[in-house]
């Protein structure tokens, strides 16, 4: 596996990655999800895939398997800012208004969103996919001033992310989708991971106690993110 980190500007850099990790979300959040979000046969791709967005994709045998999208609280395209902001104001129908306590808007916080892992991986392959997808996404906060990082997920997220080591926190009031039954809240965490951990000993823990993020199926983990 190998993580790979672009925008609009590069993303030819990397061949059919771009639009690899765009049929992935519709499988996931359409197609199994049921999510009623911009789609057609193929791609899931909305508002927000624009030229303020970064990507954390992971590549096995030049397959994307995963990934994430990064975008600064200050970004601004047409009448659109980043997703929770515009959830704040009342712009987007499924996520509520009150589910993050401010309108953020600093350079030194990033949104994650359409955080997603190939369910067809097994528990300590996803470990490392989604290591991979978080050092991706830190590296592209560092670069351009960001500190933090924060996303709608899956309230199991929190634990995952701390037993890969990373020091993720609930900081908004949980909520049910409507669209796919499960709870979501506002998680966030520190754009580093917590020194001491090594690679074994994150795989180590993620298979032996973590929960999955969310399951469609008992046998087949889901892990997803707005």
């Amino acid at each position: 596996m190998k993580n790979i980190i672009f925008d609009l500007s590069d993303m030819h850099l990397h061949g059919t990655a771009f639009f690899q990790f765009l049929k992935l979300r519709k499988r996931f959040f359409v197609d199994d999800l049921g999510w009623d979000i911009p789609h057609d046969a193929r791609v899931e791709m909305d508002q927000y895939d624009n030229p303020s967005a970064h990507y954390s994709l992971v590549i096995r045998d030049g397959r994307v398997i995963g990934g994430a999208r990064a975008m600064p609280t200050t970004a601004v395209w047409g009448p659109h800012s980043y997703m929770l902001r515009d959830a704040a104001r009342g712009m987007l129908a499924d996520i509520p208004g009150d589910v993050m306590d401010a309108d953020l808007a600093t350079p030194q916080i990033w949104e994650i969103t359409r955080f997603v892992v190939d369910d067809a991986l097994c528990a300590a392959e996803r470990s490392r996919c989604l290591t991979l997808i978080l050092d991706g996404l830190v590296r592209i906060a560092q670069q351009r001033g960001g500190v933090e990082l924060m996303s709608l997920s899956p309230l199991p997220m929190v634990r995952a992310l701390r037993q890969l080591g990373y020091p993720a926190k609930r900081v908004g009031q949980p909520h049910v989708d409507t669209g796919d039954g499960r709870r979501y809240a506002v998680i966030s965490m520190p754009a580093k991971r917590l020194p001491g951990m090594t690679a074994r000993e994150r795989v180590k823990s993620w298979t032996q106690g973590a929960l999955p993020f969310e399951h469609r199926s008992p046998d087949r983990p889901l892990i997803a993110a707005e």
